[in-house]
């Protein structure tokens, strides 16, 4: 899309109409900026480390989070 050099305020401004959420490993993100307003919502995974071995097991609880994830809101996911 074009995106990549955008930082994270421009980047959730520019998502906004085009996602219902998002997910990162990013633990600061929710504190930074300003989810509460956003049209879409956050969903953070935290894992002992980003490798995708130790984000799978997170997988089913994010599927669950993602069904019912309303605009604004934050969820942090831990395994």
């Amino acid at each position: 899309m074009g995106w990549g050099n955008l930082d994270d305020g421009p980047l959730l401004d520019a998502m906004g109409n085009h996602f219902d959420a998002l997910v990162t490993v990013d633990k600061g993100l929710a504190k930074q900026q300003n989810i509460n307003a956003r049209p879409f919502g956050l969903v953070v995974l935290r894992a002992k480390t980003n490798r995708l071995a130790d984000l799978l097991p997170l997988l089913p609880g994010l599927l669950r989070t993602l069904e019912n994830l309303r605009p604004g809101e934050i969820h942090e996911l831990t395994g």
